[in-house]
């Protein structure tokens, strides 16, 4: 699909430059930007302590504050010569709730993206990926430090293995994919053809996408005992793909949420972007 509203949360600590580069992005794609500056507050003190540091624990509360309004004052200046569409908004809330509130702006854009660990907190960067994917429903585009981030990729490569979570990726991708010059399906380790036993691994999905007229060269690689992810990430550098598109696997637990193992390798370590969708 065409994405018209591109979330992105940001810190205290991200530089002016990717803020820049985040609004030429949404300019390009003709997309309007929220900038949501975040500020992750340290949870209250409890037990016996409490009373003796809670005045210190307030006073934290408000440098956070006054940090998060300069922050916003310096997004605002960095922007002033832009185009883009662009809003600035804040939040400051505990990094339990933080994936939540996140979401709840989420509801309102069409993807959220997502810094990489050397401009946001690894919190950060996880609540930004569980608010996206679990709250709201809005895949989450995976930004990699030193790499160039597009909405128009020349390259990009489709981890298929036929479950809802891939076809849910490679439906938010249609767009992008129609654009790029060249399309890989990656499949590690198929197990049959799908629907018709007859049919070669991945025959399902490149007739669905050809639909589309996106024709596509399909992967079949050999795991090897390996984890999935790094199979794919091998696959991807070795075409050098300016993007990675898969389906992301996840479910609840108690008051988290728990990713599976090859979503969370991926949200840890990419090598290129990577775009989440479930």
């Amino acid at each position: 699909m065409r994405w018209k509203t591109i979330l992105c949360p940001i810190s205290s600590e991200t530089a002016d430059r990717f803020v820049r580069q985040t609004a030429e992005l949404a300019y390009e794609a003709d997309a309007h930007l929220s900038l949501l500056v975040t500020v992750l507050a340290a949870p209250p003190a409890i037990g016996k302590y409490a009373a003796l540091i809670s005045d210190a624990w307030l006073e934290e509360r408000e440098r956070d504050n006054a940090l998060l309004l300069e922050k916003v004052a310096a997004v605002n200046s960095a922007l002033a010569n832009t185009s883009a569409s662009v809003d600035v908004d804040r939040l400051y809330c505990d990094t339990s709730a933080a994936a939540s509130e996140i979401g709840m702006r989420a509801l309102y854009a069409d993807l959220v993206l997502v810094a990489d660990e050397g401009r946001v907190s690894k919190a950060l960067r996880r609540a930004a990926v569980d608010g996206a994917l679990f709250h709201a429903g809005r895949p989450a585009l995976l930004a990699v430090a030193d790499q160039e981030l597009s909405l128009t990729p020349g390259k990009v490569a489709l981890a298929w293995d036929a479950s809802p979570d891939a076809a849910a990726a490679a439906r938010e991708a249609i767009t992008l994919m129609k654009s790029a010059r060249d399309v890989h399906v990656l499949m590690v380790d198929p197990a049959d053809g799908g629907r018709d036993q007859d049919e070669a691994p991945g025959a399902d999905i490149a007739t669905y996408l050809a639909r589309y007229g996106i024709q596509v060269t399909i992967d079949q690689l050999e795991g090897g005992g390996r984890p999935v992810a790094d199979v794919l990430r091998q696959r991807a550098a070795e075409l050098s793909a300016d993007l990675l598109v898969m389906g992301a696997y996840g479910h609840p637990r108690v008051m988290e949420r728990v990713f599976g193992g090859v979503t969370q390798s991926m949200i840890e370590v990419a090598r290129i972007p990577v775009l989440l969708a479930r």
